[in-house]
């Protein structure tokens, strides 16, 4: 009899879809990471929910053209406001189940996972029909020792993995890296961790792991499964967003973005754009952690898609009228 119900839970497990909770403070290597997982040639489909602080959405810009389904949630923490968006989400997936083989959900970089893998314990439809795999935490090897100070979402973040990916390993010393190893490892001494650059992890790795362990989690949270969530954000992160439709001059951009990051970079989480580059049929992406700045070409503007550059500011004491005046200075001259 045993044996038996053994068999059964197993076969529930295999018609389950799986589910990966992909989360990790502001500018980590989210996107990398989940633009790594679409590229590889590892033979298996995946829908993406991504979800996304602040007015103006950009993520599912950054995210590579596929032929994944990518669902956008903006204007809330996936872990507030927007839970019924994400059970009605799935929901909506389970009818097309033959499409895919397992669900991504790309969390805001302020959200605590906790309420995130909630979703799937305390909602009979969707924890029936899916279970969850792993939660996968991106970490910023340079800035986590200042995150864990400033930010409760960092630890918490850190506390809910299952899997670590500890990224930007080739900004810091061997000395630092082992010390920020050190500061995970007091938080969660149980996850998996692999030190990564550019979110280059093997993808076996951080999918399909039947890695998440409930019991673990019910020792940490043990009012887990009760649904309720009692989370506070910091209040004096804000998110600004801003459009120029006029194209960019990127030289006029370049000078801004270096001297405005120079400026305000302690108190800039996370900027990130695409940009419409004066004379240029490709889009521009431009990321920044504080004031480490990236950015690249990612492909051509879609046949018929406005070409409207989008910024977004993720930080502390900005000025919204200064922001907007700085960006539009760098379109090019009428």
């Amino acid at each position: 009899m045993r044996d038996q119900t053994m068999a059964d839970t197993q076969a529930t497990a295999d018609q389950q879809v799986p589910v990966t909770v992909l989360t990790g403070y502001l500018g980590a290597g989210k996107t990398t990471l989940l633009n790594r997982i679409l590229t590889e040639q590892h033979g298996r489909k995946y829908a993406v929910v991504i979800n996304e602080f602040g007015e103006l959405g950009v993520d599912n810009d950054l995210v590579v053209d596929t032929d994944e389904e990518v669902f956008e949630m903006n204007n809330g923490c996936i872990c507030c406001t927007v839970r019924g968006d994400l059970i009605r989400i799935v929901g909506g997936l389970m009818k097309r189940r033959d499409k895919f083989d397992g669900i991504i959900i790309e969390t805001t970089g302020l959200a605590n996972p906790a309420p995130v893998a909630q979703t799937f314990f305390v909602d009979d439809n969707v924890k029936a029909k899916t279970r969850l795999d792993a939660i996968v935490t991106v970490v910023d090897a340079k800035h986590l020792p200042q995150r864990l100070q400033d930010s409760h979402e960092a630890a918490d973040q850190i506390a809910f993995a299952d899997v670590i990916v500890l990224n930007k390993t080739d900004l810091v010393t061997p000395e630092e890296l082992e010390a920020v190893e050190g500061m995970i490892r007091q938080i969660n001494r149980f996850a998996v961790i692999h030190r990564t650059q550019r979110s280059a992890v093997p993808i076996a790795e951080v999918l399909d792991r039947g890695a998440f362990d409930l019991q673990r989690i019910l020792s940490m949270q043990p009012d887990f499964l009760s649904g309720e969530d009692d989370h506070e954000h910091n209040d004096d992160v804000s998110s600004m967003s801003f459009e120029v439709e006029k194209p960019i001059d990127p030289e006029k951009f370049n000078a801004w973005i270096g001297m405005l990051l120079q400026d305000k970079g302690p108190d800039l989480l996370r900027t990130k754009g695409i940009l419409n580059y004066a004379g240029d049929d490709r889009r521009f992406a431009f990321q920044a952690v504080h004031m480490i700045a990236d950015g690249d070409f990612i492909g051509p503007w879609k046949e018929g898609e406005p070409r409207v550059s989008r910024l977004v500011f993720i930080g502390r004491n900005l000025s919204r009228p200064q922001l907007r005046r700085g960006f539009e200075s760098c379109a090019v001259d009428s």
